[in-house]
């Protein structure tokens, strides 16, 4: 199919193919990008700071409840107790900020059903918490707060109808109700703390799932890559050999023919010059056969010129070839120094996406980091559930699971950085592959400058050939004029001798500067 196309569609197709493939590599490397950059931002935007806030909620939760405790402590002092109250106060305005974080962040169907639940169990636990603290201000006016105080009221009954014992009975009475009101909390507490950890679940679910998806875009990123790199050159290769093939026989076969009719005519050149030099020579051995080798003398005269005018378009044809040749070369150099700069681009693109894959791991440094406040914060619920003592045993159980679910999120966090030092590496060696490619490039820039230099080499010559074409012409024209001047005048023989004999002198130097200029273009590797 090249055979029948010019030079210039040879050139256009080839390079489009070219442009083609860097594109279908281009088109790669960004929709793998794409899709893992859509992946790390739901983790980053949604899951993470979702699961953040609602840990926030649930240790807000768990502080909350272990001051309710507190306050049934009857060895409390009044300061004690306040400091307790002091500690749900800040823990509700850690919730508060916790649920206006969380209500910024988009939410799945199913997230928001599992939210939706949590908030009415939420509600019905805060209402029991709210009425435990109304309790609770009943019972801190009457002032009495001590377990004797109360005990006193009560081993009182009957014997003392004094004020400080009614108040004691009072305060007895309420303290029951206080008990009562945080004994019905604890199932409301559960519930509420049970929903927040199914949110958290379904958070976690859809980060795992965004996990395995953005794996997925790597591994096909990589294997489409790879496969880019292999076929790439491979098809670079056939297309160079193709091409080259098809630009160089045409030109090796024209100039081949152009410099062996350069050849022939300067032969013939020479021959009528020897033949002009024995007819000089007969002219000064016998004027008695003037006329006669004058005769023969405009004979191969008018030969001469024929051939000096034929040579010389000749020359201008090779010229003229030449330029075009000297032209394609440019053209040939600008494509490749645009394929230069294609090449950079990709470099780039791979920096790009080596940067992305170092996003990655300190996405997955952060993970590592909340695994770690996890922890942490499962060891500190562990404590409050000794403290507890009966009571916390189940609250034990879960800050357990809490530290297993922490250890796990540890366990992928290395996994995640595991796999950004894989990318990172793959990363690099089609960095270093670019590199070669570019160096490749640069080759081929200097290889094409070696050409063009070469072609004006050979336009110089060939401009050399028609200027002494163009004196051979000339000349010829002389000879011609001498020859009709001692046909009209036999006087003048001896000046046309002369003349004559110069002409030919001049016209043996023509040919030999011509057959150099021949051997000059032969040199050059053009036979």
């Amino acid at each position: 199919m090249l055979q029948k196309m010019n030079l210039q569609a040879r050139l256009m197709s080839a390079f489009f193919l070219m442009g083609l493939l860097v594109f279908i590599i281009s088109i790669i490397g960004w929709t793998g990008t794409s899709g893992l950059s859509q992946h790390i931002n739901i983790i980053a935007k949604n899951n993470l700071p979702s699961i953040d806030a609602l840990w926030k909620l649930n240790e807000g939760q768990t502080q909350i409840e272990s001051s309710e405790r507190a306050l049934l402590n009857l060895t409390l002092t009044l300061p004690e107790r306040r400091t307790e109250l002091q500690r749900i106060e800040t823990a509700w305005k850690q919730i508060n900020q916790a649920f206006k974080d969380y209500e910024t962040i988009p939410r799945s169907l199913e997230e928001d059903k599992a939210y939706q639940q949590m908030l009415e169990n939420w509600n019905r636990w805060e209402t029991a918490h709210n009425q435990l603290l109304q309790i609770n201000e009943e019972f801190q006016q009457l002032g009495i707060l001590t377990f004797l105080q109360l005990q006193g009221g009560q081993n009182g009954n009957g014997k003392n109808n004094s004020p400080e014992v009614a108040n004691s009975k009072a305060a007895a009475q309420i303290y029951q109700q206080l008990t009562s009101q945080a004994k019905s909390n604890i199932p409301l507490y559960k519930a509420a703390e049970q929903s927040i950890l199914q949110v958290v679940a379904v958070n976690k679910q859809q980060a795992s799932q965004a996990t395995r998806s953005a794996e997925q875009d790597i591994m096909q990123t990589q294997f489409l890559a790879v496969l880019a790199m292999i076929l790439g050159p491979g098809i670079a290769i056939i297309l160079g050999r193709i091409l080259s093939g098809a630009i160089a026989k045409p030109l090796d076969k024209g100039i081949t023919e152009i410099i062996s009719v350069i050849s022939t005519s300067s032969n013939q050149i020479a021959a009528t010059v020897a033949q002009q030099e024995q007819i000089a020579g007969a002219q000064a051995i016998a004027v008695n056969q003037t006329t006669t080798t004058m005769d023969e003398l405009s004979a191969s005269s008018e030969i001469a010129l024929s051939q000096a005018e034929s040579a010389t378009q000749l020359a201008q044809q090779a010229l003229t070839l030449t330029g075009g040749g000297a032209k394609a070369v440019r053209l040939t150099l600008k494509e490749i120094e645009a394929l230069q700069q294609k090449v950079i681009a990709i470099a780039s693109s791979m920096q790009r996406l080596s940067a992305q894959a170092d996003q990655i791991g300190n996405i997955s440094g952060l993970v590592g980091e909340l695994a770690s406040k996890t922890n942490m914060l499962a060891l500190n619920a562990a404590v409050e559930a000794v403290r507890a003592g009966e009571n916390g045993k189940g609250f034990g159980v879960v800050a357990t699971e809490i530290r297993k679910l922490a250890d796990q999120s540890n366990a992928c966090s290395e996994k995640i950085k595991a796999l950004v030092k894989q990318i990172q590496s793959a990363v690099q060696s089609t960095v270093s592959v670019t590199d070669e490619g570019i160096q490749s490039v640069k080759n081929g820039v200097k290889i094409a400058q070696k050409s063009a230099y070469a072609f004006k080499q050979v336009a110089n010559a060939m401009q050399e050939v028609v200027v002494n074409n163009q004196k051979i012409s000339l000349t010829a024209k002389q000879q011609a004029v001498a020859i009709s001047q001692v046909v009209m005048a036999m006087d003048s023989i001896n000046n046309g001798a002369r003349e004559t004999a110069s002409g030919i002198s001049q016209t043996k130097i023509s040919t030999q500067q011509l057959h150099q200029s021949a051997q000059h273009l032969q040199t050059l590797g053009f036979r």
